[in-house]
């Protein structure tokens, strides 16, 4: 499985994006698919997950209601809504693939080479 992250941009707190994952091949449909982000300095931390049905997501505390992460087994691409954006936000933006629908690193197989969001105050 490939993965191609995009949708990053520079934006002002309170406006939004939508970040997009494409992956390549059918085996994509089995996976689980996760968005984690990293900030200068800081460990790659988790921020949403979807089961490879769509039926189940699991989100981080500090993106609960803001962000919304979906897929499109058709078109083999996952998707992260953010709206409400903050300064906070601001991170290297990777999606991933894995077996379960897990919240760590290490549960993921496949990454995606990163998308830049920035939020500005």
């Amino acid at each position: 499985v490939q993965l191609q992250a995009s949708g990053g941009g520079l934006v002002q707190a309170g406006d939004s994006l939508r970040l997009s994952c494409a992956a390549s091949g059918r085996a994509f449909r089995r996976y689980a698919m996760g968005w984690f982000r990293q900030a200068p300095g800081k460990e790659r931390e988790f921020v949403a997950a979807i089961s490879w049905s769509g039926g189940s997501t699991n989100y981080a505390d500090s993106v609960k209601g803001r962000f919304t992460i979906s897929r499109d087994n058709a078109k083999i691409t996952v998707y992260l809504q953010m709206n409400s954006l903050k300064p906070e936000d601001t991170a290297v933006y990777y999606c991933a693939a894995g077996a379960e629908l897990g919240r760590r690193v290490a549960e993921y197989t496949y990454w995606g080479q990163g998308t830049q969001v920035t939020v500005s105050s």
